[in-house]
């Protein structure tokens, strides 16, 4: 689903995101998309099985585990790595498989659309929120070290 008003149903009526794949280093993409997303009021739920708990939410082996209703299964993994979580998604019953940028797994895609779920592919959730809900000014995830002001002082 590549239209802007899909993407904007998707984001609008979404509460809780299941981020697979998501690290608990600052500086990885996953946790930024995941942290900016918390930060704009959504529920995120960490899917990776080396951490137990990242930005403040239990953390749980796969998609399968999570006690909560999923409304989006967010995939920050290989393209080949897409498929059993496309069929995890299909089974708790999550609304929209949402392949990350450089991720496009079309028959993932496919499969996830013939259970009656949105899909997504080669974007990201926290680009597309920014772009269609007006959060681009609102630079990384306020850790003042990415900014796009000048600064005062030279470096050199």
């Amino acid at each position: 689903m590549d239209d802007i008003n899909t993407l904007r149903r998707i984001l609008r009526e979404a509460k809780t995101i299941a981020v697979v794949g998501l690290s608990a280093d600052w500086y990885r993409p996953s946790y930024f998309a995941a942290k900016y997303m918390q930060e704009h009021g959504y529920r995120v739920i960490p899917v990776n099985p080396k951490y137990s708990e990242i930005l403040g939410e239990k953390c749980y082996r796969s998609v399968r585990e999570a006690p909560v209703k999923i409304d989006i299964v967010d995939v920050f993994r290989k393209t080949e790595d897409v498929m059993p979580i496309a069929e995890d998604a299909i089974a708790v019953g999550a609304k929209v498989l949402w392949q990350q940028l450089g991720v496009r797994n079309e028959t993932a895609a496919a499969k996830a659309r013939a259970a009656g779920l949105d899909a997504v592919m080669d974007r990201c959730v926290k680009i597309e929120h920014g772009r269609l809900f007006g959060g681009l000014g609102w630079v990384g995830v306020n850790t003042h070290i990415i900014s796009a002001k000048r600064p005062r002082w030279l470096p050199y």
